[in-house]
């Protein structure tokens, strides 16, 4: 027995040793994975291509967005896609593929603004090869229907930026402008908001994720749903039913978002409608119904979705998100 155990133990300092340079190596790979990746931030002199991934441009509108781009010291090149008009898409999905992979993989552009939403980025997204955009990352922008490609993104580990695009970047206030100039070029980014009766205090840290809940709820159950564990998740809308707010929020729920998540950021619910009976909450009050259950920092009435004041978010980014009832405030690291 003594000289069975003698020639047993000296072995076990090896076998403690290959265990835990295992588990190091399985965390290292987990944070790898986890970690998101940067696009370079623009400079002066840079180049930014516009182009449709939805619905058609046919309008001759551009002018103040690239008047904008200009006075940061961008060049601008329009894309193909601008001006065609295949009902109410820009263009046929190859088309508008094709257009947004010449762009992906043109080295010389830095940044792809999508010109505006309405729906059609959701038949493209499979048609894209990202091999390129992974050596050679670029910013992507817009919001939106432009919530498929920041949430596939966000799947394959890239930051995006959720803001303005050049059809409301007329109308926009000159502070969602100037964010995402900030957001672009890579300036510090934050918001002091002030306070909104329906807010639930607290603080968290994590990584920013979602976009329009409409898209944000067509794409779960496909390989461009993002993963909710431990973010923050951002959520607006425009221009639907009450009772289906209800519906997506549900479904939020029984996919295991909303408990997953560490805190709550809602943005503008635009001109929601309701049918002839009434649902009998408001699209705040729907949210508010359905996540006070769980006890995390949720902030509304934030200025960022289908509004003149469409603050930018850098999608990917780890924020500081800190409710109370002074004011709240979001702090991009």
């Amino acid at each position: 027995m003594n000289a069975n155990r003698f020639t047993f133990t000296p072995r076990l300092p090896v076998l403690y040793k290959f265990l835990f340079l295992i588990f190091v190596l399985q965390s290292f790979d987990s944070q790898a994975q986890s970690h998101m990746i940067t696009p370079p931030h623009l400079q002066k002199g840079d180049t930014i291509a516009i182009l449709a991934t939805a619905r058609k441009n046919t309008d001759n509108n551009l002018k103040p967005a690239i008047d904008l781009l200009q006075s940061w010291g961008l060049e601008v090149v329009i894309g193909n896609t601008i001006g065609l008009d295949y009902n109410q898409l820009a263009g046929t999905d190859e088309q508008r593929a094709a257009d947004f992979q010449q762009q992906l993989d043109n080295p010389n552009i830095k940044a792809i603004w999508c010109v505006k939403g309405g729906y059609g980025t959701v038949r493209i997204i499979d048609l894209l090869d990202f091999t390129v955009f992974k050596k050679k990352p670029k910013w992507i922008v817009g919001f939106s229907d432009v919530t498929v490609l920041h949430n596939h993104l966000n799947t394959m580990g890239f930051k995006s930026i959720h803001g303005i695009m050049p059809v409301t970047a007329p109308r926009a206030t000159l502070q969602a402008k100037e964010t995402l100039r900030i957001a672009l070029f890579g300036e510090k980014l934050s918001y002091k908001i002030d306070p909104f009766l329906m807010n639930k205090p607290g603080k968290a840290t994590g990584e920013l994720v979602g976009g329009n809940l409409s898209i944000l709820y067509s794409l779960f159950g496909s390989p461009s749903a993002i993963d909710c564990t431990d973010k923050i998740l951002f959520l607006e809308d425009l221009d639907e039913y009450l009772y289906h707010i209800d519906r997506m929020m549900m479904n939020l729920k029984r996919n295991g978002c909303l408990e997953s998540v560490k805190g709550i950021v809602v943005g503008s619910m635009t001109k929601m409608k309701d049918n002839d009976i009434p649902w009998g909450k408001n699209a705040i009050e729907i949210i508010e119904d359905i996540t006070k259950k769980y006890n995390i920092p949720t902030l509304y009435n934030f200025p960022a979705g289908h509004i003149q004041d469409n603050r930018a978010l850098i999608l990917g980014n780890n924020v500081t998100l800190d409710v109370n009832e002074k004011f709240s405030t979001l702090v991009f690291e």
